[in-house]
């Protein structure tokens, strides 16, 4: 029987009714030597709480259930051991666990506000695959970083909800390695009541109504940084074709008016997608679309994979191919090539805002040269677009003088060898991590001159670099 709300909506008594039972401490794989306890962190210093060590996540199948503003899921993850392990720690916060299954038996845990560890009662030997169940619900929360300010999982009113933020948010809706150092597939299968819709990342691959509920099964078989996966639910209008032979799945709510500026602007995002092919080689994923939230959500656009999240205020004013052109790019910089370390995110903003600029160039507006011109008169030198610090990570700094040295980088060494540089840093690094050193080490090897003194003074100097 294909899994659905129809199956007891995943015997929502039993995912929860275990947690006193099960979650006690102990491990005997302890006293060993050849195991250890994995790390209880990714060793990130912008968010030292969040991503764990010892393994690396596969993939990610995902069950979940939402009903107003209630979840209930399994998460089945499949991992490798990257050191004999007596226990693991993965991110959840703000729901409860009932039940863990290691290898196929039940296992001991615990959880603490934002952590789930645990205990691999014989331990796991390095370099072994293992697969983890974990059982779990509640009502989720919002995340929230004291400076950013950004939330994990939204809810608004009845059953509207999205689940996306950054640099986090893929914890407040399951149990994950929150850190996109660990990327990894996903398969996440919806069940909403009947009449509502479910909207996830990739292809679309199955659905099907039983009992009062409707299912939808998303698959993102390219491997995606955990907060890039994006769960909407609630009064959404979909709207499938195909583009180049690939599905394009868009999905608006009730409140965006059908044929507005919002719905002609991402109807564009085949057109726009087209145009970056051209310049950075080949569209990465099997899926393209778009998502457009309700005005009282959220007041950003988040680049999710292969279905970017918009908020409808963004086409407040009109159509705004900018936003669209910035979050179809972040398909290249950014998910098909994700950060390793958060402190390099100009990889990813500093490349998106000058994809903008190429953009509206292609598209009749501004050149990409009268752009730079304008940004670079009002740029506060001050400000380092590399390792900005975690209070600065969304800061202008990190994506317009990241875009800056981006066209000081094409003006120093010419388009042949700019261009080359950015579809082969694409290509090298497709579906993994590349960082600030890799990008530089390459344009260096692509253009063969000496590059760190131009990246010190466009990145980092402190005052207004001269424009080669």
């Amino acid at each position: 029987m294909k899994h659905g709300a129809g199956a007891g909506r995943l015997k929502r008594l039993g995912v929860l009714g275990l947690a006193l039972t099960l979650a006690v401490v102990g491990c005997t794989g302890e006293g060993d030597e050849r195991y250890r306890p994995g790390a209880a962190t990714s060793g990130d210093t912008y968010f030292p709480d969040l991503g764990n060590g010892g393994y690396d996540v596969t993939s990610y199948r995902l069950f979940i259930d939402y009903d107003e503003d209630e979840l209930v899921g399994q998460a089945s993850i499949i991992a490798t051991a990257t050191q004999g392990l007596s226990r693991f720690s993965l991110d959840l916060a703000g729901l409860s666990v009932g039940t863990v299954i290691l290898n196929g038996r039940p296992t001991t845990f615990r959880q603490n506000r934002a952590k789930l560890f645990v205990d691999a009662e014989s331990g796991l030997d390095e370099g072994k695959d293992f697969v983890v169940e974990v059982h779990y619900g509640g009502v989720p929360t919002t995340a929230s970083h004291p400076t950013l300010g950004l939330g994990g999982f939204f809810d608004a009113e009845g059953p509207d909800a999205v689940a996306m933020g950054q640099p986090f948010s893929a914890s407040t809706w399951f149990p994950v390695n929150d850190h996109p150092s660990d990327k990894a597939t996903f398969e996440i299968r919806v069940a909403v009541p009947e009449g509502l819709a479910a909207v996830s990342n990739g292809a679309l691959v199955d659905e099907w109504t039983e009992d009062g509920w409707t299912v939808r099964v998303w698959s993102e078989r390219f491997p995606m940084a955990s907060y890039l996966a994006v769960l909407a639910t609630g009064n959404l209008r979909i709207q499938k074709s195909t583009h180049r032979g690939k599905p394009m799945v868009t999905a608006y709510h009730a409140d965006v008016p059908k044929g507005g500026p919002a719905q002609r602007s991402v109807a564009r995002t085949g057109e726009v997608a087209d145009y970056f092919a051209t310049l950075f080689g080949p569209y990465p994923f099997d899926s393209y679309g778009g998502i457009v939230v309700s005005d009282d959500r959220i007041k950003y656009a988040l680049e999710t994979q292969s279905r970017p999240v918009y908020d409808a205020s963004s086409f407040r004013s009109g159509e705004n191919l900018a936003v669209v052109a910035h979050e179809v790019a972040h398909q290249w910089f950014g998910n098909s090539v994700s950060l390793t370390r958060w402190s390099d995110m100009w990889l990813n903003e500093g490349f998106a805002t000058y994809a903008e600029w190429l953009w509206a160039e292609h598209d009749g507006g501004p050149t990409v040269q009268q752009a730079f011109a304008r940004r670079y008169a009002v740029t506060d030198w001050s400000k380092p677009a590399l390792d900005p610090g975690p209070d600065n990570l969304f800061s202008d700094a990190v994506y317009q003088r990241g875009a800056l040295a981006v066209h000081a980088l094409r003006r120093t060494v010419g388009d042949d060898a700019f261009f080359t540089t950015l579809r082969t840093f694409l290509t090298e690094h497709r579906n993994g991590n590349a960082t600030t050193e890799d990008f530089v080490a390459l344009a260096e090897r692509v253009s063969g001159r000496q590059l760190d003194a131009l990246f010190d003074a466009w990145l980092t100097g402190k005052t207004a670099p001269k424009v080669p």
